[in-house]
């Protein structure tokens, strides 16, 4: 078996953290329309990635943390479980969710140079799609943060 089991693990429970830590956030600041829906939308993208990582894991294996994985299981990370309330929570919670995002964006680049050196096809051009959507996901989640940044830091509660 080779290392690139433990990326498809580390991208399997990533995204999955990413898809549940969205919907998380989603409705926990209902309130803000936008994020609910997008944040939905967003989650739908990652949840599709996971599905396209079957295949690939059949092929590969799927190594997850706890199971033998020594230097990239400190890559590990948790997904959101709470949000934080008001403005300044809302902030929070969309920086938080970029770490997750961040966390996927660069473990896809990873899996995509893996893919370029097997020249598997089918892996790459999964590593390239979902990296692409996953820069829709940083793209939005950063310009939200800007949006709701003067409000959140400036305006007194």
């Amino acid at each position: 078996m080779t290392h690139l089991a433990t990326y498809v693990g580390l991208l399997h429970h990533s995204e999955q953290a990413l898809a549940d830590s969205l919907r998380t956030v989603g409705q926990g600041h209902a309130q803000e329309a936008d994020v609910f829906h997008v944040c939905e939308t967003l989650a739908r993208l990652s949840d599709d990635h996971m599905r396209s990582l079957t295949p690939i894991a059949h092929r590969y294996g799927e190594k997850h943390s706890g199971e033998d994985v020594e230097e990239p299981e400190r890559l590990y990370a948790d997904g959101i479980g709470t949000v934080r309330e008001g403005a300044v929570g809302l902030l929070r919670d969309l920086q938080d969710l970029c770490l997750l995002a961040t966390l996927v964006q660069t473990s896809w680049t990873v899996v995509d140079q893996a893919a370029q050196g097997a020249r598997d096809r089918e892996l790459l051009e999964l590593a390239q799609q979902a990296s692409a959507h996953t820069s829709r996901q940083l793209t939005w989640l950063n310009t939200r943060m800007r949006a709701a940044a003067p409000q959140a830091l400036l305006v007194a509660p």
